[in-house]
């Protein structure tokens, strides 16, 4: 079946050629250009699941990383929106990621955790957030990192896979016509995959807080 897959997928194929399970040299060139593809892009695309199965994407922008090896994301956002009640039904979450400019990408499959952690909120704080949740005037809502409402969402993946280019776009276009000249498939860039066992080891490199 995988040589099946392979020979009538040549693309993934050809884009997602790797070791594995990557050694310590490679988890850390592949956690930075991770993070390179995540700072890039700013913004993603947070997808959760409601009880009748339907799937919610919004835009939300991650907190800044705290370390080389982090690979959680973090988001800081209004505990009573809809995403809270989906993500405390079904913890299964995605977070996509895309930088036009370059067509990198990065999509992150795992699980949200929600926490009202003070010390978390406060090392992750930005007044950015104030302008979402607002200050409702009542003396408690104040739209402030001491708002009841505020609380932190954690994305722990599961599975990390990421697209890196490695040309130019005038050279990916040239490649792509070529190819589609030749009657041959090509990839100008490269699928990368960070499995579970390759983000705990990552994970343990570093603790995450």
């Amino acid at each position: 079946m995988a040589t099946e897959r392979a020979r009538l997928d040549p693309y993934s194929r050809i884009a997602g050629k790797q070791r594995c399970p990557a050694p310590p040299e490679d988890r850390r060139f592949q956690v930075h250009h991770l993070q390179a593809v995540v700072k890039a892009a700013k913004i993603g695309m947070l997808v959760t699941r409601d009880p009748n199965g339907n799937l919610h994407s919004r835009a939300m922008t991650p907190a800044h990383v705290s370390s080389d090896f982090q690979l959680n994301l973090v988001f800081l956002a209004n505990n009573v929106s809809s995403k809270f009640e989906e993500i405390e039904n079904d913890s299964h979450v995605n977070v996509s990621f895309l930088d036009p400019s370059s067509t990198d990408w990065a999509s992150y499959s795992g699980r949200a955790r929600v926490t009202q952690d003070k010390e978390l909120i406060h090392k992750h704080w930005s007044s950015f957030v104030s302008g979402y949740i607002g200050n409702l005037g009542d003396g408690v809502h104040k739209g402030d990192e001491g708002d009841p409402r505020v609380a932190v969402i954690e994305i722990i993946p599961d599975e990390v896979k990421y697209w890196v280019s490695e040309q130019s776009a005038i050279s990916r276009a040239v490649q792509v016509a070529v190819s589609a000249a030749m009657g041959k498939a090509t990839a100008p860039g490269e699928l990368r995959t960070i499995r579970k066992e390759e983000i705990q080891l990552a994970q343990g490199s570093t603790k995450i807080d």
